[in-house]
């Protein structure tokens, strides 16, 4: 049984990203475009800029976990809401929220291709984190 749109993309943000980066061929188009719009402003990757991305995550973190609260599919679209959680190299007992992230995926050839993609810094009080919780 083949995997749809929307297996595709909730198995790339459940993988270990940081502590498994040869899964990145598995999941990113390598003409793949993320347009992100942050708390930090704007900011365009592509495959090379990614992956470095998580290299140097891995890094400064002990694990990163992602909490998937909504994800919706039509044809080659898929619309994912998710929470990071991190645990830092310094502190990897607690965990902590790090952002909050909307991003909308356009799959080409079962891999990611283009992401619009917007996030704000994690706010881990309660009323913020019970709206990530799907309903």
């Amino acid at each position: 049984m083949s995997k749809t749109v929307k297996d595709i993309v909730q198995s790339f943000y459940t993988t270990d990203l940081i502590h498994n980066l040869d899964v990145f061929s598995e999941y990113l188009h390598p003409e793949i475009e993320l347009y992100w719009n942050s708390s930090f402003g704007f900011n365009k990757k592509d495959f090379k800029a990614i992956k470095s991305m998580f290299t140097e995550m891995a890094m400064s973190f002990e694990s990163l976990r992602c909490e998937i609260s909504h994800l919706i599919a039509e044809e080659n679209t898929v619309t994912i809401r998710h929470t990071y959680f991190v645990k830092t190299i310094e502190v990897p007992d607690k965990e902590e929220v790090v952002a909050h992230f909307i991003t909308i995926w356009e799959l080409k050839e079962n891999k990611l291709f283009r992401g619009y993609q917007i996030s704000q810094q994690g706010d881990n009080s309660p009323e913020s984190m019970k709206s990530f919780i799907s309903k």
